[in-house]
C-alpha cells in the first residue's frame, strides 16, 4: 500500500462505515431502550432525518470550502439568525405592501444579499489585514450576533406566510423540500471543488499558500469569495427553515458553528486545510444527525448528545493527526 493510501481511505471510507455502525446500534439498541413505538430505521423516520439534516447540512457545504482554504468561519451562526430575521421581516415592510405573494422571492433575495454581504465583510478583512479568519470570524460573531438582538429589540421576529409555508413543507419524490434544497447544494459546491479552476485553487491555497501565490492564484479574492459562497449558505439555510417557521429568536443559530466544523471534520477535513470532500461533509451532516436521534430515540438527553458528540469529534482529530504523521515517516524513508 502506497504512503497515504491508508489515512485517504479512512477519511474518505471511514464515515460511511461509522452510519452504518449507527444504524445497527440504535436499531439494536432501539428495541431495548426505545422511548418511541417506531423503529429506529422506519422511512418516515429517516426521511424526517434527512429534512432536519438541512440547516446544519447547506451550511457544513460551504464550511467545507473556508476549511479546505485553510480559513475558518465561526460567524455562520449569528449570520443564520440575522439573514432569518431580514427574511421574515422584509414581507412587513411598507414599501413591498403591494406586492402580495411576490414578496417572498424579494423576501428571499434581500436575505441572500445579506449573507453575501457578510461573508464579503468577512473576506475583504481576511484578505486586507491579514488577520487569522478564526480572530476575524470570532469577532464577526459576536458584532453580528449583536446585530440581531439590536434588530427587534431582542424580541422574536414573526411573519408566518402560508403560501411560504405549503412550499417548504411540500414533498416531491417522497423527499421534503429542505432535503432538495441540501442535495441541490451538495451536488453544486461538489461540482464547484472537483470540476472547476476555483476548486482546484481552494485545495493548492490550502495546501501550500505561498506556493499558490508564487503560481499566480489571487489568493486574497479567492478566498474572499469563499467567505461570500459561505455566508450565502448560511443565509440559504435560514430561507429552508424559516420559511416554515415563521419565528426566529435572537439566540437561533447558536453553536451552529461548532456542530457545523464537526461535520466537516468528521467528514475528513483537515484543519489546516489543503485536504476534504463535499461527499464525506455530507455523510458527516448524516452522521450527526443520525446521532442526535438515535440518542433521542434511546431516551438520552440533549446534555448527553453534546457529550458523546464531542468525544467522537476528539477522537477522530487524535486518529487524523496520528495518520498524518505516520503518513510524514513513511514519506521520509
Amino acid at each position: 500500500m502506497q504512503p497515504g493510501t491508508l489515512s485517504t481511505f479512512l477519511k474518505r471510507g471511514a464515515i460511511w462505515g461509522f452510519i452504518v455502525l449507527e444504524l445497527i446500534f440504535f436499531t439494536v439498541a432501539g428495541e431495548f431502550l426505545s422511548v418511541s413505538d417506531k423503529a429506529f430505521m422506519d422511512v418516515d423516520n429517516m426521511l424526517l432525518l434527512f429534512k432536519q439534516s438541512a440547516p446544519i447540512g447547506i451550511i457544513a457545504m460551504g464550511m467545507t470550502i473556508v476549511m479546505i482554504n485553510g480559513n475558518i468561519d465561526l460567524s455562520v451562526g449569528a449570520t443564520y439568525a440575522l439573514c432569518a430575521i431580514v427574511l421574515l421581516d422584509s414581507m412587513t415592510w411598507p414599501m413591498f405592501a403591494g406586492l402580495g405573494d411576490w414578496v417572498i422571492p424579494v423576501s428571499w433575495l434581500l436575505a441572500l444579499a445579506t449573507g453575501v454581504a457578510l461573508g464579503a465583510l468577512n473576506g475583504l478583512i481576511v484578505w486586507k489585514t491579514g488577520v487569522d479568519a478564526f480572530i476575524v470570524t470570532l469577532g464577526s460573531m459576536l458584532g453580528y450576533r449583536g446585530l440581531v438582538f439590536m434588530y427587534n429589540g431582542e424580541q422574536p421576529t414573526s411573519h408566518l406566510n402560508w403560501t411560504l409555508v405549503d412550499f417548504a413543507e411540500a414533498q416531491f419524490l417522497g423527499l421534503h423540500t429542505p432535503t432538495w434544497f441540501l442535495l441541490g447544494v451538495t451536488v453544486a459546491i461538489w461540482f464547484l471543488m472537483n470540476r472547476t479552476v476555483h476548486g482546484r485553487n481552494a485545495y493548492a491555497i490550502g495546501n501550500n499558500r505561498e506556493a499558490a501565490v508564487n503560481a499566480g492564484i489571487r489568493v486574497g479574492p479567492h478566498m474572499m469569495i469563499n467567505f461570500m459562497i459561505i455566508g450565502c449558505l448560511a443565509a440559504l439555510s435560514a430561507v429552508v427553515f424559516y420559511s416554515e417557521s415563521g419565528s426566529v429568536n435572537p439566540n437561533d443559530g447558536e453553536l451552529y458553528e461548532l456542530w457545523v466544523i464537526t461535520a466537516v471534520v468528521l467528514g475528513g477535513t483537515k484543519l489546516t486545510g489543503g485536504a476534504g470532500s463535499i461527499i464525506s461533509t455530507f455523510g458527516g451532516v448524516v452522521a450527526i444527525q443520525l446521532l442526535r436521534k438515535g440518542l433521542a430515540h434511546i431516551g438520552a438527553d440533549t446534555s448527553t448528545v453534546n457529550l458523546v458528540i464531542g468525544l467522537i469529534l476528539i477522537a477522530v482529530l487524535f486518529l487524523d493527526r496520528q495518520l498524518n504523521v505516520k503518513g510524514k515517516e513513511e514519506l521520509k524513508v
